[in-house]
């Protein structure tokens, strides 16, 4: 038989299925992973410090789900530089006296390459001295403004999910011109509440709002009451987040306390995470507003949106595709998948191969060279700048009404709207 036809050789065939793989083509009757290499060598081992126990467990359920499926879909196209992916995960109770005690675990037992996904502020900030002083990348998956604030090292990125001074900065102008200027703010008793706290009462001076009353709780907390009893009656807009197991008691006491004389109530996600709008006793969040990363429910979503629901397990509500009463993280989760392929970009773009000084160096510096990434699968809440002198990502926010026990959005801000002076510059500390 002749080696050509009709124009074709084989290697020309190959050729140009080499050239439709490398452009992320896929063929006709080709899965993804049937155009990949199949990973070989040391694997790169990233340590997950997750919170599968304490007040941060329904987040550290979906964090693990979403890692675990992100870091499927990278080792069936291939994995990093060709190399498998491991994820070795440690609960950290959510706790910040263990949390650097897991970061060494990671580091010195496990020999892991990068650690990663840390989302409660407190146990980030008890952590990330660790991670420096034993020089390991740390890559957290929080809100809090502790990494772009300066107060950390040069180690730790937030790379995947924005920081609540960037999320309160985009939405404020449409907080108080469309809801009211004198407000009551409720928010947790630590770093991350404060971060609510200080940052919005920055936005209300700029604004000509007033803040009457600022209302810390423990994340431990269970009964509510009576903090709603000392929320002034001239308020017109409360300003809610809440943390933890008591969510869902958070938001029926609210409702039970204001009844329909409440005034304007503009809640951030985190208060309902984990929790189905339409669970009996949250009627009154009718017409109320939400601040969301990703919106939970689907409404016409891109492609790339739904394949991403797909791959993690959640329906077009936000809900678990196995227990439609198992609801996700999901204005938080898609932080997780986000940051695992920063990771591997930043691997694959700075030469890394081994935990050495010279390959941290490399790494971190190509990160510290990045400037955004782009909406797609990898990033599928939306495009992102990078700030490579406060190791902090800034992306696209929204304002989401309950209507008919379901979220929708009514404003999106821009990714410029986000950002802030710069307080701080990790690339002028040694490594």
């Amino acid at each position: 038989m002749s080696g050509e036809r009709n124009g074709f050789t084989r290697r020309k065939t190959l050729k140009t299925l080499g050239a439709l793989a490398g452009a992320g083509a896929v063929l006709p009757g080709f899965p993804p992973s049937a155009l990949a290499q199949t990973p070989k060598g040391r694997p790169i081992r990233i340590g997950f410090q997750v919170h599968r126990t304490g007040i941060g467990a329904v987040y550290g359920r979906w964090y693990e789900r979403t890692t675990s499926a992100a870091a499927k879909r990278i080792n069936d196209l291939g994995g990093i530089a060709g190399r498998p992916l491991e994820i070795v995960a440690e609960d950290d109770g959510t706790d910040p006296k263990r949390g650097p005690e897991i970061v060494e675990k990671l580091a010195r037992q496990h020999k892991v390459d990068f650690v990663y996904g840390t989302l409660f502020s407190h146990v980030v900030i008890a952590s990330a001295p660790r991670a420096g002083e034993l020089k390991i990348p740390y890559f957290v998956v929080s809100e809090g403004y502790h990494v772009a604030s300066g107060k950390l090292n040069r180690y730790v990125f937030q790379p995947g999910i924005t920081d609540v001074r960037a999320q309160v900065t985009a939405m404020s102008s449409w907080f108080f011109d469309k809801l009211g200027k004198k407000v009551t703010m409720i928010f947790p008793d630590y770093a991350f509440g404060y971060d609510h706290r200080d940052f919005l009462g920055a936005a209300a001076a700029k604004r000509g709002a007033t803040i009457l009353e600022k209302l810390a709780i423990p994340p431990t907390e269970s009964s509510f009451t009576k903090y709603f009893a000392r929320v002034p009656a001239e308020t017109e807009v409360l300003y809610h987040v809440m943390v933890g197991p008591g969510v869902l008691t958070f938001v029926k006491e609210m409702g039970e306390h204001f009844g329909k004389k409440r005034p304007q109530i503009f809640g951030f996600i985190d208060s309902l995470e984990g929790v189905d709008i339409a669970s009996p006793g949250l009627e009154f969040l009718e017409g109320t507003y939400f601040w969301e990363a990703f919106p939970r429910y689907a409404d016409k979503p891109a492609k790339h949106v739904q394949e991403y629901r797909k791959l993690v397990g959640v329906n077009d509500a936000g809900a678990s595709l196995a227990d439609a009463k198992d609801v996700s993280t999901f204005s938080h989760m898609f932080g997780c998948w986000e940051t695992l392929y920063v990771i591997k970009q930043a691997v694959e773009k700075s030469g890394y191969k081994d935990p050495t000084p010279k390959d941290y160096q490399a790494l971190i510096e190509y990160l510290e060279s990045v400037k955004s990434f782009s909406e797609g699968i990898e990033h599928p809440q939306g495009a992102k700048t990078f700030n490579g002198r406060l190791h902090q990502c800034y992306g696209h926010q929204n304002v989401s009404k309950v209507e008919n026990r379901r979220l929708k959005v009514v404003h999106r801000t821009r990714i410029e709207d986000s950002v802030y002076d710069p307080e701080a510059d990790y690339t002028k500390q040694p490594l």
